[in-house]
Parts: structure tokens; C-alpha cells; sequence
């Protein structure tokens, strides 16, 4: 069923969508790595993790907007190329992904959550666990609520969120010490590529946009603006954050608060309210971050699974809002696991590397289809080449620093690969090829509730 003019998302939705999805745990916990990496830097670092984003968003708004799919990026790489068991590995990745960020935004919900009170060790980590399934449980029920309560949502606890970083920057700057800062490159340019390919899980989310294409106002004029508008946001929250994060702390400071940073950095002129202040921010940031990703990953997974790259129970929806509740189900199910079992620094890395690769395909793709998405040749070309440079410089940084956790990520790749070609319908090797019974069933209930909408319609 078709949403009305009054469940559709507006600009100012969209934009807090965009925002929400992208200033999640990112800025809270790869901040002080940031800073370890890229020194005094470490803004730079920050503005050319943006950079990449905006060009990878021009690849997103001209190809959403060609495409109108719910399936967003699954569906760019499907168009652009011929062997179709490459775009559902894709699509397989990116579902990772996102669970993963989930994960690590819930985590990072339950860290600062639990900090803040005065809680015992083994409380602490108890409340911890706690907070971070309570806080998934808590979007899955507003998600299967309705799409204008998730978009509604969104707003208030962005809003909530920007205001708090804002007086923390508004205040804070006034407390820089320029000590603190100089010499600005006080490392290696080296340093800080490493620090911005690190740190680029911080902008993952601006490409959720896209997937609720068929669900925007107007999504010729809101597509693009909200993804850039989004960004630019983002963009410039991290670099005043880092400034005064730099400005009031000491790289050493910043390293051993770990990530607690963006707290610690307020206790300098705010005290213990200003740690209070920042704690509370990272709740919302976190939360609306789990909001958004958990709304265009279940529309991803429907499509999807309408596409034969998923179980077709994924694209079950509710009839009355066109929800996917299973999707939302599931999608959070293997969530609350993962966030309560998984190490957070393979999450994190994981996230970064997917997303890369996933953003590297995507230029790709604008670039390809350059000519039916009516897109600019330079724009893509350069996305794809910075996405392409990050990636290998995290692996690098990976294979130097972090050697386990380069092979548990490949043996990730691996194992998605394995997964697409046994269980994608296009998969390579038949092992039945009898349908089996309940795909019957399933197949035939579809049939007749097909009919039985198409009949509704003729009537009315």
C-alpha cells in the first residue's frame, strides 16, 4: 500500500536521518585513535574523511535518484554489473555492516550509560549489557511502529544531540589552549591519512538516504540536498569536536581516556557536569545512530530478498504500513547478539573496511552508469580513488598493528562469499532442485495475497 502525503519524509526528516546515521559512536570512539594517530592534526584527518563522503554522496544522490529503490546501494551494484552473484555479495556485505555498526553504536550506548553512574565493576559491565539490549529492543518497537514515528523520532533526538555538541564546542573553544595545537603537524602525513582512513566509520550512514527513496515528500529537490546538507552537518560538528577535544587535552590525556575522550575533554572548563553533559550526548548520538541504520537496513533486506538474494520471508510486510517486520525482527535478533559477544575494536574495524570497499563500488558504479544517471565523470573518479587509497591504508594499519583481527576480517569476506553461493538462488551449485515444500507454501500464499489486494483494488 502506498504511504500518504502525511507518512511520506520530509527534507528536514531526511536531514536528520543523514545526521543521525553518520554522529552515532563514531565520534565517541574513534576519537582519541584519531588523535593518536594524526596528532595535533587530527581535524584534518576528520575534514578528509568528509571529503571522501561528499563525493561518494554525489555517486549516491545521482544513482538514488535514477533508480528509486529501497534497495539503495544493493541495487547500484546490481545495474552496473553483469555477473549478478558479484552485486548480492555486495548486498551480503553491506547487511554485515550495518549489523556491526548497530553493534557498535549499541556498545557504545551501554558504555556511556553505564559510566555515568556510580556502579560497581561487575555492575557496571551487568548495567552495560543491559543498556545495549535495551536500547535495540527499544528502536525495534518504534521502527515496527510506523515510518513517521521512526522519522519523527529522529528529528527530536538530533536536534537534542546538535545542541549538546554545540555548546560543548560554543564553550569550549574559549578554552583552547593553543599549546595544545601546536605545532599542527607535529606528524607525519602518513600519520594522518592513517588517522582519516581510521576514522571513517564516523561518516557511515549518510547512504541510508537513499533507501527510503520511495518513502521521501519530494525526492527529486530532498535526495541531494539531504545528503549533502547531512554531511556538510557532520563534517563540521567533527571538526570543531576535535579542535576542542586537541585544545583542551594533551594527546596523552586523549589516548588514556580511550573512549571517554569527548568527556574528558569537557571536565577542563565544564567539570563533572560538562563529563555529564557529553555522556548524554553520546546516548542520543548513539541511539539515533541505531535508529536510522536499523530503518534502511530492513528496507535493504526486503529488497533483497525480493531480488532472491535473501529468504523471501525477509520481505514480508506488515499490510497496513508496509513494514518489514521481519526484516526489523531478525535484523535486530542477530544484533543483540552480536553486540553482547563480539569484540568492539573487530566491529569497528570490520565496519571500516566493509564500508569502504562497499563506497569504492559505489564511485564505481556512478561511474559506469554515468551517462543514464546523467552524472559529472570527475566527481565519482575521485570518490573511488580516495575510497580505494583509505581502505588499503586501514589495511595496512591493520596488517601492521592489529594482525588477528586482518584475518578474522578476511575470514568474514569468506565466509559472506561461501554464503552467496549457497544460499542465493542464483547460487552456483543446485543442491535441490526440487522446490522444497514450505517454498511452495510460501509461494502460494504470496499468489493469492496478490490477488486478493489486486481484486480490493478493482472493487474500490
Amino acid at each position: 500500500m502506498a504511504q500518504t502525503g502525511s507518512e511520506k519524509l520530509g527534507l528536514k526528516e531526511l536531514i536528520a536521518m543523514g545526521v543521525g546515521g553518520m554522529v552515532g559512536g563514531g565520534i565517541f570512539s574513534v576519537l582519541g585513535l584519531s588523535v593518536g594517530m594524526a596528532g595535533h592534526a587530527a581535524p584534518i584527518a576528520f575534514a578528509l574523511g568528509g571529503f571522501i563522503a561528499l563525493l561518494t554522496g554525489y555517486s549516491y544522490s545521482k544513482l538514488g535518484l535514477a533508480f528509486r529503490s529501497d534497495g539503495g546501494s544493493f541495487t547500484y551494484m546490481e545495474k552496473s554489473v553483469k555477473n549478478q552473484n558479484i552485486a548480492a555479495i555486495g548486498g551480503w556485505m553491506l547487511l554485515v555492516g550495518y549489523i556491526g555498526t548497530m553493534a557498535l553504536y549499541a556498545y557504545t550506548f551501554g558504555v556511556y550509560g553505564a559510566a555515568m553512574p556510580n556502579l560497581t565493576p561487575e555492575q557496571t559491565r551487568a548495567f552495560h549489557h543491559f543498556l545495549e539490549s535495551f536500547i535495540l529492543l527499544l528502536f525495534l518497537g518504534i521502527n515496527l511502529y510506523g515510518i513517521r514515528a521512526a522519522g519523527e523520532t529522529e528529528v527530536l533526538i538530533v536536534l537534542t544531540k546538535v545542541i549538546i555538541l554545540a555548546l560543548f564546542t560554543g564553550i569550549g573553544i574559549f578554552f583552547v589552549r593553543p599549546e595544545n595545537m601546536l605545532p599542527v603537524f607535529n606528524k607525519s602525513a602518513t600519520s594522518i591519512l592513517m588517522g582519516a582512513a581510521l576514522i571513517f566509520v564516523a561518516y557511515e550512514g549518510f547512504e541510508l538516504i537513499p533507501n527510503a527513496v520511495n518513502e521521501m515528500k519530494h525526492p527529486t529537490r530532498d535526495l541531494p540536498r539531504s545528503m549533502m546538507i547531512s554531511i556538510i552537518i557532520t563534517l563540521t560538528i567533527y571538526i570543531l569536536v576535535a579542535i576542542v577535544a586537541i585544545g583542551n587535552l594533551t594527546p596523552e590525556e586523549i589516548a588514556r581516556a580511550k573512549e571517554y575522550a569527548l568527556a574528558e575533554a569537557a571536565r577542563p572548563f565544564l567539570g563533572q557536569a560538562g563529563f555529564t553533559l557529553i555522556g548524554l550526548g553520546a546516548l542520543l548520538s548513539t541511539a539515533s545512530a541505531i535508529n536510522a541504520t536499523l530503518f534502511g537496513t530492513a528496507r535493504l533486506a526486503m529488497v533483497m530478498a525480493q531480488e532472491k538474494d535473501l529468504p523471501r520471508i525477509f520481505s514480508f510486510r506488515e499490510r497496513t504500513k508496509d513494514i518489514p517486520w521481519v526484516s526489523l525482527v531478525v535484523l535486530t535478533a542477530i544484533t543483540l547478539v552480536f553486540v553482547n559477544v563480539a569484540d568492539l575494536s573487530l566491529i569497528s574495524s570490520f565496519a571500516s573496511s566493509t564500508f569502504l570497499l562497499i563506497f569504492v563500488f559505489i564511485n564505481y558504479s556512478a561511474l559506469r552508469l554515468y551517462r543514464k544517471i546523467h552524472s559529472k565523470l570527475i566527481w565519482p573518479l575521485l570518490g573511488m580513488v580516495f575510497s580505494l587509497l583509505s581502505w588499503v591504508i586501514l589495511i595496512v594499519y591493520l596488517a601492521q598493528q592489529d594482525r588477528a583481527g586482518l584475518y578474522w576480517i578476511g575470514g568474514f569476506y569468506l565466509a559472506i562469499i561461501i554464503a552467496e553461493i549457497m544460499f542465493s538462488e542464483r547460487r552456483f551449485i543446485y543442491i535441490f532442485r526440487e522446490k522444497p515444500a514450505w517454498k511452495k507454501r510460501l509461494e502460494a500464499y504470496e499468489h493469492r495475497k496478490k490477488k486478493n489486494s489486486n481484486s480490493s483494488k478493482s472493487n474500490g
